[in-house]
């Protein structure tokens, strides 16, 4: 059964609109826990546009649950969390003038760097995750990298308008995550998931965690962020 991994990028984003001091996502580290998530999730990106730096650290010293950093494979980047060492490093594609993140890791494109990167994660006690696209030749290759977990992309089940299309990618989620597992790997999942979508991806047994942000984050401006967490954890284990 899945559990909640909390993403807090956008409670920086509020405050990053004005440049100020609030809202403080390190303040909402508690709350999470407290609501009964497994973890916390932060996307410290090249640009800055939402976690800092300081809220990195921050996080680090009073986290009690999982620390899951997305990063991506900027030198800077490598650098810090190798100083600050995250429970887990989920390494994702960052491209600057994107939303938010628009698809899965090219793993065969990037394949060396992320051998060296991984190399140097996994000697720091981090344990390394890949975000992908349910394909299995990705997959494969996050196997050969020795990566303990992949995440799978559920960006495009979560955006399809009709039924059809929504069941195609929901078999092509549960085909990756059955393969990954039958080859010794670990597997997670995200992006887009909100509470009208996220049962039928609960469902998939061999799924540890859930890293969902947009949508509870969301759900939090109207009845409050230890609420909006307690109703996402419900519809999961359901």
């Amino acid at each position: 059964m899945a559990n909640l991994c909390v993403n807090i990028d956008h409670i920086a984003t509020l405050r990053q609109a004005r440049g100020g001091h609030e809202p403080d996502p390190v303040k909402a580290v508690k709350i999470v826990e407290k609501a009964g998530a497994v973890g916390v999730t932060v996307h410290l990106r090249e640009d800055r546009r939402h976690i800092q730096d300081r809220d990195l650290f921050l996080i680090r010293k009073i986290i009690k649950s999982k620390l899951n950093l997305e990063m991506s494979i900027n030198r800077d980047i490598v650098n810090i969390a190798l100083k600050v060492k995250p429970d887990e490093a989920t390494i994702v594609p960052e491209r600057r003038k994107e939303l938010t993140t628009e698809g899965g890791l090219d793993v065969k494109k990037n394949f060396n760097k992320l051998k060296n990167i991984i190399k140097k994660l996994k000697e720091n006690g981090i344990i390394v995750s890949l975000f992908i696209n349910p394909d299995i030749e990705q997959i494969k290759l996050a196997k050969e990298l020795n990566s303990d977990y992949i995440e799978i992309h559920t960006g495009l089940y979560a955006e399809v308008n009709t039924e059809k299309e929504r069941k195609i990618e929901l078999l092509k989620i549960q085909k990756a995550a059955y393969f990954a597992h039958s080859i010794g790997l670990k597997i997670n999942a995200g992006h887009g998931l909100n509470y009208d979508n996220v049962k039928e991806i609960s469902k998939i047994h061999v799924i540890e965690d859930l890293n969902i942000g947009h949508s509870i984050i969301s759900r939090s401006i109207f009845v409050g962020l230890y609420q909006a967490i307690k109703e996402m954890i419900k519809l999961i284990k359901k």
